[in-house]
């Protein structure tokens, strides 16, 4: 049975030396922190992190770890903050948590620091973004709320994440898709290069359409670029034709025009049609009237 929960604990990618050097590296790092203190707290006096970026967490992954923690236990302690004499806040840690209840621990490591508000949903957004395990919307969900709720701009927040401020404005620039497609982006269903081509459309009804048609067709990030390139070209306008109208409308405009002083455009042919006078102003207008012997406006 051990062996068979070591081996599932190989497949999540971290092996124990990995695990045991991460977890130095924090006690080291804690204790530079006077407000810091590793103890083990009872696991039901722990509410979870109202500033958790992540929202989807994988069944079958937490699985795997609950059966690691099952085997191993818990070798990096989770992060809490201290809300009360029996209540704690989650700063960081998450799956570890949620593993930890599926085993049926009552009592779980932890380093207890001091954090407002707003360091809370930093380090709550800088530890997921850095293991890489959030989908593009809950990236762009959390650098949204970094910004209003942290009073941060664009540049600061790419500083504190590690990212370029380009970067940054391309996620953000994503939750103003409509919902469908940042649903399927979120799920996975497109790529997060789908997503930034259907962004420079400005018509949301035109990004559905392409987008269903790119489900539909499964097309590839480059096809979806040039149907949008192609939407983007302006359509070439049908030029009215002159052939029905004969030589002497023409000339019959030329001398309109030139006696009134603007261009003319007689449309239709020599049995019926209309004529067309322009102007470009009140006092272009007033003119006219008086070259057709009409009172002023």
């Amino acid at each position: 049975m051990a062996k068979k929960a070591t081996k599932r604990k190989s497949g999540l990618g971290r092996g124990l030396g990995a695990l045991l050097e991460d977890s130095a590296d924090v006690i080291k790092q804690e204790k530079e922190v006077s407000s810091s203190h590793s103890w083990g707290i009872p696991i039901d006096q722990v509410e979870t992190n109202p500033y958790q970026p992540r929202t989807d967490f994988d069944q079958e992954s937490l699985e795997e770890l609950a059966e690691s923690i099952k085997v191993q236990g818990i070798i990096q302690p989770i992060t809490v903050r201290k809300l009360s004499q029996n209540a704690y806040q989650l700063i960081s840690g998450e799956r570890r948590l949620q593993a930890s209840k599926i085993v049926g621990l009552k009592e779980i490591p932890a380093y207890i620091r001091e954090a407002n508000d707003q360091q809370m949903l930093e380090m709550a957004l800088i530890e997921n973004i850095q293991r890489e395990n959030l989908n593009p919307i809950e990236v762009a969900i959390s650098y949204q709320r970094l910004m209003s709720e942290c009073d941060l701009k664009q540049e600061e927040l790419g500083g504190r994440v590690g990212k370029k401020r380009a970067t940054v404005s391309n996620y953000l620039r994503l939750l103003k898709l409509p919902p469908v497609i940042q649903a399927a982006l979120k799920d996975q269903r497109i790529s997060m290069g789908h997503a930034r081509a259907l962004i420079t459309i400005s018509e949301p009804a035109q990004q559905i359409t392409i987008f269903n048609k790119m489900v539909r067709e499964g097309l590839s990030v480059r096809k979806v670029e040039e149907l949008v390139r192609a939407l983007a070209q302006p359509k070439k306008r049908n030029k009215p034709t002159d052939k029905s109208k004969s030589v002497e409308l023409k000339h019959v405009e030329d001398r309109l025009s030139t006696k009134y002083g603007t261009k003319i455009q007689i449309n239709g042919n020599d049995d019926r049609g209309e004529i067309r006078i322009p102007y470009l102003s009140t006092e272009d207008l007033n003119r006219l009237l008086e070259l057709l012997n009409i009172d002023d406006i």
